[in-house]
């Protein structure tokens, strides 16, 4: 079992910046894949930036040039830095690892305020 505990989130204006955190712990091989799915109010749950254990990146378009992913593999950690935020970015944030099986963190509310 994998433990994912995330931490970071708040409420910031339009425009701000935060940063989320993610540390994994447990019985940990592995870790292939780490990143960041967000949901928001009657929304689906969505991608958000993933990142591999060899540092290959992937963004959902809505974020690009705004967000950045990266990671500690020895920590095993990962790390979004949220910058330049909108309103629309309002939504729980979850944090995701995929090891041997696909592990989720209780997710962390992030609010940007008009």
């Amino acid at each position: 079992q994998v433990q994912l505990v995330e931490s970071g989130g708040g409420l910031v204006q339009a425009g701000g910046s935060l940063r989320l955190s993610c540390a994994a712990s447990g019985s940990i091989f592995s870790l292939q894949v780490m990143g960041w799915y967000r949901q928001a109010p009657g929304k689906q749950r969505e991608l958000v930036a993933i990142i591999t254990s060899g540092g290959s990146t992937n963004y959902a378009n809505s974020v690009k040039g705004r967000f950045t992913i990266s990671r500690d593999n020895a920590k095993n950690t990962v790390i979004l830095q949220m910058n330049s935020l909108k309103p629309e970015d309002t939504a729980v944030y979850y944090c995701h690892a995929l090891e041997r099986s696909v592990y989720w963190g209780q997710g962390t509310q992030v609010t940007v305020s008009s």
